[in-house]
């Protein structure tokens, strides 16, 4: 559950913390019922949980990016002291409990991350009789709730925005096409809520086992099934390197044309840019965070450190935005579960985001369509909540 063209590299900081919510940090475990109280007038401990320590040298990659990326949040906020400190999880759901108990036995006010959902869920049940909350990367909202929350990009996001921007421009009866899988049902999980949301007919869901054969057996059955429900979007929940490939080469060739079913997808068509040569997502929607927004945060990144950030990196840098503002306004509930949860959001590298009571967020997207395999900005991302996109 993650190119773009990017503005030209900028010297000007990305002191993204102008809307304010909340969050949880500080400098002594007193616990009310929502939260640690903190002294802001001191340097916050905050955890940071990454995947260090796994043997997996993906895993080391993406746990560079988030510290790279945490740390240059830290550089950008000003007279906010933030004192971040780093805790591998070896990528694992043991080893995100240990570092989240050890962090709080340590001082830690607030936990940033783990990644991986289990690992987030693991971390938040070691931590939660100590008022700790745990923003975890993950996008996982099966996991959220108590005191998890996810700053991940959610299916539910990306589903809300896409049907919505549908809705405006006549589109009014919607397929799901997924994997028989969690992650298949997630996605059609969030597309039905979406519909239900914007007023879009429901047409049904096409399912495929999890395989290039299953894929392969599926695809007529997928393509009739459009035919008789009288579906003029398809929204896939597979991702470039899994199903979408093969859906969007033989369902054309099935009779389900492009240029009248619109294609749409939960997951970003851009990574890798390969994906967008692709004959059949030609005129295919996505969503992505502000696409200028991005830009300048990955021109900044390899401007500090020589290289491109993780697509996940900007998440981290998020986290730690949102932290700081909170802080920055003095008040010893800075990170009670109250503020932390408050409308007005935060701003970050990817948008505006805010989070939900329930343990989700809401992101601002914006409606990409691919044409002649690059990507074109159709709808911008909302730059404040109750604008038009939410």
């Amino acid at each position: 559950m993650s190119s773009v063209s990017r503005d030209a590299l900028r010297p000007v900081r990305l002191l993204l913390l102008l809307l304010a919510t909340a969050f949880l940090s500080a400098c002594q475990v007193e616990l009310g019922g929502s939260g640690p109280l903190v002294n802001t007038r001191a340097p916050v401990a905050v955890a940071l949980l990454v995947p260090f320590g796994s043997q997996d040298t993906n895993n080391d990659t993406l746990a560079t990016s988030l510290q790279n990326a945490a740390q240059l949040a830290v550089s950008d906020l000003g007279d906010v002291k933030i004192d971040l400190r780093i805790y591998n999880t070896s990528g694992t759901p043991a080893g995100a409990a240990a570092a989240a108990t050890k962090a709080v036995n340590e001082g830690a006010k607030i936990i940033l991350g783990p990644v991986f959902g289990d690992s987030a869920n693991a971390a938040g049940a070691a931590v939660a009789s100590r008022g700790i909350s745990v923003l975890s990367f993950s996008n996982n909202t099966e996991i959220a709730g108590g005191n998890i929350f996810v700053l991940g990009h959610t299916f539910a996001n990306t589903a809300n925005r896409l049907i919505s921007y549908a809705a405006s421009t006549g589109l009014d009866n919607v397929l799901v096409v997924h994997a028989n899988n969690l992650t298949g049902q997630i996605g059609l999980k969030a597309v039905q809520q979406a519909a239900a949301t914007s007023g879009v007919n429901f047409t049904g869901s096409a399912s495929y086992e999890f395989s290039q054969g299953g894929v392969i057996g599926a695809v007529q059955d997928i393509a009739q099934q459009v035919k008789d429900t009288g579906t003029n979007m398809i929204v896939f929940a597979s991702d470039t390197g899994g199903a979408l490939p093969i859906l969007a080469q033989l369902l054309p060739e099935n009779g389900v044309d492009p240029k009248v079913i619109k294609f749409m997808g939960l997951t970003r068509w851009d990574i890798p840019t390969q994906t967008l040569s692709l004959t059949g997502l030609q005129g295919g929607w996505f969503a992505l965070p502000d696409p200028s927004l991005t830009g300048s945060f990955r021109d900044r990144y390899i401007q500090a450190y020589g290289q491109k950030p993780h697509p996940l990196a900007g998440i981290a840098y998020d986290g730690v935005a949102a932290v700081g503002a909170l802080i920055a306004k003095g008040k010893s509930d800075a990170l009670s579960r109250t503020n932390l949860t408050q409308k007005s959001g935060f701003a970050g590298v990817n948008g505006i985001f805010r989070l939900m009571p329930d343990g989700t967020n809401e992101r601002a997207m914006a409606v990409v369509q691919i044409e002649n395999k690059q990507v074109k900005v159709i709808d911008p991302a909302p730059r404040s909540f109750g604008a038009v996109g939410f």
